[in-house]
Formats: C-alpha cells, sequence, structure tokens
C-alpha cells in the first residue's frame, strides 16, 4: 500500500521565506579608476564567478575621503575609460552615483542610498587585502557592516586577518596599480597588457598623466 503525504506551507511563512531571499546580489568595486586597468577588471570577474554575483558595480570616486593628497583627473575622463574598459562586458556596470553627488565619497553614504532603492538587493562590498586593516579608521564602519558584505581579495605581501566579517576570494596576484601605470606613462614607457587597448589610445590621445609631477 503506498501513501500519499501532501504538505502545506501557511501563506504568511511562504510570504516571509520569499521576502528573505534577495532579487539581486550585486558586487560592489569602488575606486577613483585613475585609470582603470586590468587588475580591476579580473578582480570583478573572479569575484563575480566565484560569489555567483549577477553584476558588478563599478562606483568611480568623485573625492576620495582616505587620499587626502591625492590628484586625481577630471571625472570625465576617468568615467570615458572606465566605460570603455567595461564595454565588452554585460555583467560589468557603471555607477555614477559618488560623481553626481559631489564632494567626499564615502561608502556608507553611497551604500546607503544603494540600499534604499534597491532594498531586496544583497550587496557585496569588494576591497583589497591593504585595506582591510584599515577598516576600523572607516567612516561609520559599524553601520556599514550592516548594509553590505565585505569581500576581501588577497594582494601580494598584505595579510587579510581582521574581527569583521569579510568574505575571502583568491584571485591572481597581480600587482599592478594605477599609481604604477601614471608613472609609467610619465617615463614614456609601455602600458600595454597594464590596461585595454581602448584606455591605452584614450591616455595617449588625451596626453594624461604625461606632465604630471
Amino acid at each position: 500500500m503506498s501513501h500519499n503525504v501532501s504538505s502545506t506551507i501557511e501563506p504568511e511563512v511562504l510570504t516571509e521565506l520569499l521576502q528573505s531571499i534577495p532579487d539581486k546580489k550585486i558586487g560592489i568595486l569602488g575606486g577613483s579608476f585613475n585609470p582603470p586597468h586590468l587588475g580591476h577588471l579580473i578582480i570583478a570577474e573572479h569575484v563575480r564567478d566565484q560569489l555567483d554575483l549577477d553584476t558588478i558595480l563599478f562606483i568611480p570616486s568623485y573625492e576620495p575621503p582616505h587620499k587626502q593628497s591625492k590628484q586625481t583627473i577630471d571625472h570625465v575622463h576617468r568615467v570615458n575609460m572606465l566605460e570603455q574598459s567595461l564595454s565588452d562586458n554585460e555583467q560589468f556596470k557603471i555607477d555614477l552615483s559618488e560623481i553626481e553627488r559631489k564632494g567626499k565619497s564615502y561608502t556608507y553614504d553611497t551604500i546607503r542610498i544603494l540600499k534604499e532603492k534597491h532594498p531586496d538587493t544583497e550587496f557585496y562590498f569588494i576591497i583589497g587585502a591593504d585595506m582591510v586593516e584599515d577598516l576600523p579608521n572607516w567612516y561609520k564602519v559599524d553601520e556599514l557592516i550592516q548594509l553590505v558584505q565585505f569581500v576581501a581579495v588577497n594582494r601580494p605581501n598584505y595579510k587579510t586577518g581582521t574581527h569583521y566579517p569579510v568574505i575571502m576570494v583568491d584571485v591572481p596576484d597581480l600587482d599592478i596599480s594605477s599609481s604604477m601605470i601614471r608613472q609609467k606613462v610619465r617615463d614614456g614607457c609601455s602600458i600595454r597588457y597594464l590596461v585595454t587597448a581602448e584606455t591605452e589610445k584614450y591616455i595617449e590621445s588625451e596626453g594624461l598623466y604625461k606632465n604630471e609631477k
């Protein structure tokens, strides 16, 4: 004899379960992108793949709060280079909220606004291992960790130990930085294969970084 056992879920319980499932999982990679380089793209792709994220949002800062003395080229150039760098990946998007807001770009303010606009989205904020030890100094970091999941990627010669909840993701150890690229341009050296071909052409055509001190 066989018995058919059926079970039902109360409507209230089902509604609660459905509401707990995020509509989307979105990664965030912020920075000055001065200029954007292949290291940024590789980090974004590995995090997106390993955490099964729907999208990676690249958020260029208007004025980085943690780099007081840094001179950053006009945001128009940085956004143009970023758009060209991301053009062949439909899962990479740009968010200009910090550019439009102007002033110092605090991560807490940006995430709070994103959460208000997209309450059913889980956000994953990507940082390098070099930034992990500085988390205690971040603006409203205790409130921030309630809004977003931090994701740290390895960088050569940096440790990632922290008491904050951080997901670790392994990415290829590529020691590429925007400052290194700017220095190479000043020195008249090739930046091929450090940035996309489109970014390399843009830097050359606009004469960027050549006369920086």
